[in-house]
């Protein structure tokens, strides 16, 4: 029985230690809480951006830096800016640079341009990885910046156009913009800009009747160029265009002239070596039908003597008719010989043959 008490009596005693350890392990973790965030939670306090234990907890939770959070806060309600200790969390765990965020917003209110911070951080993670920030973009706002057109990095140092007179000339510009804030996010970026530019350039100079007009008011190719709205569903705002340097270049439409003059040279001397190879051709198919022709003579020719042959075995031709024939052709060589002859050694030889006839 006495056993038994003496168990019941050590049973609450035993439960009290248990209850003092939880309490004393409680208190410790309490006492290591406001060590760890006591000085960032003071630091808040006198800041006017005050904090509490919780959302400091809830950072650590989240494993967000919450010096940097606290720490970038303080900065934004100095500058009079209402960001909350959840807005900074949130983007710092979407990737975003909540210190360069804070930055560019304090920069738009001191500039007087209207600027959210959801908008702040969407141009932020937009600008993530192209080597600009938020901050720059504001600045650019503020401050225009001047873009060369042509770019130097592509190599090209100017931009070239032909007039209607078949002049070329190179034209250099100057764009000053400035970063529209609105449209930044999705807007096309510089090199669109330096392109469209580029466009109007060259067609500006081509619609020109000579290059003389173009040097005579470069400033019309500004004043046609800045009047189409180049900028538009772009993240840029251009102010002016303006024409740095012109120069005239070669005469591009006579050397295409003479080049088209080259080769129609050679197309007609391609067609007169056609119609030669033609005559050509002809010429030869004529000299083989003359040969053909000839041909034929001498086959009719040969006929002859077989005629006359047949003609004396069939009594149809006597010795006296062959002579005559003889006689006739004879006289008739002559007459042609003389008559060919011409001239008055033709007529010589006529007086000649004249006199050696009496003689026979």
């Amino acid at each position: 029985m006495q056993n038994n008490l003496a168990l019941f009596a050590e049973i609450p005693q035993t439960l009290q230690v248990i209850a003092w350890g939880v309490l004393g392990v409680l208190l410790l973790i309490v006492f290591v809480v406001l060590i760890n965030f006591f000085s960032i939670w003071i630091r808040a306090l006198f800041s006017g951006a005050r904090v509490t234990y919780t959302e400091l907890i809830a950072l650590r939770l989240r494993n967000v830096p919450v010096g940097v959070v606290v720490d970038t806060r303080i900065t934004a309600v100095k500058s009079g800016l209402e960001v909350t200790i959840d807005d900074l969390s949130t983007h710092y765990l979407a990737g975003g640079n909540i210190e360069m965020v804070v930055l560019s917003l304090i920069a738009a209110k001191k500039a007087g341009i209207r600027l959210e911070f959801d908008r702040a951080c969407a141009i932020d993670l937009a600008t993530k990885g192209t080597g600009k920030t938020v901050l720059e973009a504001v600045k650019t706002s503020v401050n225009p910046k001047v873009i060369d057109c042509p770019n130097p990095a592509s190599g090209k140092v100017t931009i070239d156009g032909v007039a209607k007179d078949g002049i070329v000339v190179k034209a250099k510009a100057r764009v000053t913009v400035r970063t529209h804030l609105e449209r930044f996010v999705g807007g096309a970026t510089e090199e669109t800009i330096i392109a469209r530019v580029g466009e109007g350039i060259v067609a500006t100079i081509g619609s020109a009747g000579s290059y003389k007009d173009v040097l005579e008011h470069p400033d019309s190719i500004s004043k046609t160029v800045l009047g189409k709205a180049l900028d538009s569903n772009t993240a840029f705002e251009i102010l002016s265009i303006d024409i740095a340097d012109v120069n005239v270049g070669e005469n591009v439409g006579a050397r295409l002239q003479a080049e088209q003059a080259e080769a129609n040279k050679l197309i007609a001397q391609a067609q007169a070596e056609v119609r030669r190879a033609a005559a050509v051709a002809v010429e030869q198919e004529m000299l083989a039908r003359v040969q053909e022709m000839r041909a034929r003579v001498v086959e009719a020719e040969a006929q002859i003597p077989l005629a006359m042959a047949e003609a004396f075995r069939s009594g149809n031709l006597g010795v006296m008719d062959f002579f005559r024939m003889k006689n006739i052709q004879a006289d008739t060589g002559m007459r042609e010989s003389i008559a060919g002859a011409g001239g008055p050694g033709g007529a010589g030889g006529a007086a000649g043959s004249q006199t050696k006839t009496p003689g026979n």
